[in-house]
């Protein structure tokens, strides 16, 4: 392993409360280099490997065995960007036809416009046509920071570019700093005498995951934990949809819809989260209290529920309710601009891949996983809070080993030999980055459209 995957690493497993010896047992191996300024390969090796030591525990709760973990570098690498490859039909385009990034008068905004209203709101302030040419005339009257302001003010997403340091001295980046990599607080609950209990060789499967998360990090969370056997519903509201990634993220799911704003669909909800095991949400901090489930009444109805939850830009800190995505973030953070210093480019420079929505993903799950040993083994319910900003701040700390390669293409060995029947047509799915006790990520079900399934278990 490379310093920069073992340090991501240890971090990872201290903050899961995992043994010190945990590490010993995980290889990573193989090579694979995502072209970044940042140690990005090193990173998704470390956040998947943190995932498997996870679930290597729960294996051990068990057995006698000690768990082993092997990380395939370049297929984690893989998995990081798109691991799936349509047969004979195309994905959508990943990004609305004005979102991107433009240059201010004085330094450079991206603007994040995939969903309509936050399109809408962007438009509304920049008071012109929906057309890029329009949009690119409309920002350059603007300073970056008043623009982003003003979009966020009207409920839209937008981040001006920082640079680490400015990131650093600024109020949201220092009360980042002082968040834990993965929060996690837990209480004595009493659980049903049919509370779910762990089987072999699928360590999660029965357990019953309620996922009400959108792009990225949320949907690659429980895409993992489905391909180690959970049973995961995902629910989304009526109007909702994200067609460009749908096939890469229900991968093992069923996905429902819900409208939590009618009485029929909080009763359904409810039914739902009273039998769940897990709940997974990335909603902004408040919306689901502004709903009526505080964590206090999710609590109420379910007292052995593991709730886990992710925001963009931190927990605390004025920016704590802010909408944000992992593209934003990089701007934010110093993370694209650090791009641009490396490459001696004239515009930011982003990451090869949604490396932040990703990484958190994995240590999404792999806290669930480490929750549910807690549930096994002294009858904790759990409550756990990550987010982008803080998963950043683990990036950029990271030693940099800077790559210079040409990035990765696949090849026909890095995929099942089996084609995944999608309801879109076939697809290549990458082989399983992971080796868990020679158990691989294998899922029940194809990757499906939202709404697809009816919301019960």
């Amino acid at each position: 392993m490379s310093d920069s995957s073992i340090e991501f690493l240890e971090a990872a497993l201290l903050a899961l409360q995992l043994p010190a010896d945990t590490s010993a047992r995980i290889t990573i191996q193989g090579s694979g280099e995502l072209t970044s300024a940042f140690s990005v390969s090193d990173f998704a090796a470390g956040a998947i490997a943190a995932a498997g030591a996870a679930v290597g525990q729960l294996f051990k709760v068990h057995s006698d065995r000690a768990p082993e973990v092997v990380v395939d570098r370049r297929l984690a690498s893989l998995w990081f960007g798109m691991s799936i490859q349509p047969v004979g039909w195309t994905l959508p385009a990943a990004w609305d036809t004005v979102a991107g990034d433009y240059p201010t008068r004085d330094g450079w905004i991206r603007l994040h416009t995939n969903a309509p209203h936050h399109k809408a709101a962007a438009l509304r302030v920049l008071q012109c046509a929906d057309d890029r040419s329009a949009v690119a005339e409309a920002v350059a009257g603007w300073s970056a920071e008043e623009l982003e302001t003003a979009i966020v003010g009207e409920q839209g997403c937008a981040a001006a570019m920082r640079t680490c340091d400015e990131w650093k001295a600024h109020p949201q980046g220092k009360a980042v700093a002082s968040e834990p990599l993965i929060a996690l607080s837990s209480v004595t609950a009493a659980f049903k005498s049919s509370a779910w209990q762990p089987e072999v060789p699928s360590p999660l499967a029965g357990l019953k995951v309620l996922d009400l998360t959108r792009v990225l990090a949320g949907p690659v969370a429980t895409r993992f934990l489905a391909g180690y056997g959970a049973d995961v519903l995902r629910i989304d509201p009526p109007e909702w949809d994200e067609p460009a990634l749908v096939a890469e993220v229900t991968l093992g799911k069923r996905c429902a819809r819900l409208d939590l704003r009618t009485p029929q669909g909080c009763e359904i909800f409810e039914q739902l989260l009273s039998k769940a095991d897990v709940l997974i949400h990335g909603y902004r901090p408040s919306a689901l209290d502004e709903l009526g489930y505080t964590e206090a009444a999710r609590r109420a109805i379910n007292p052995g529920l593991i709730d886990v939850s992710l925001d963009a830009y931190g927990w605390s800190g004025p920016w704590s309710r802010r909408r944000g995505f992992d593209s934003l973030m990089q701007m934010s953070s110093g993370i694209a601009h650090g791009g641009m210093l490396w490459r001696q480019a004239d515009r930011p420079v982003p990451l090869p891949v949604q490396a932040l929505d990703q990484a958190t993903g994995y240590l999404m799950a792999a806290t669930v996983v480490r929750s549910v040993i807690w549930r096994i083994t002294e009858n904790r319910a759990t409550t756990a809070t990550l987010s982008l900003a803080r998963t950043a701040q683990s990036l950029i700390e990271l030693p940099r080993t800077a790559s210079v390669a040409e990035g990765l293409t696949t090849s026909s060995s890095d995929f099942s030999a089996s084609l995944e029947q999608t309801e879109w047509g076939p697809a290549k799915r990458c082989k399983s980055p992971i080796l868990v006790n020679d158990v691989t990520l294998a899922w029940r079900h194809p990757a499906s459209s939202l709404g697809s399934a009816e919301p019960h278990w």
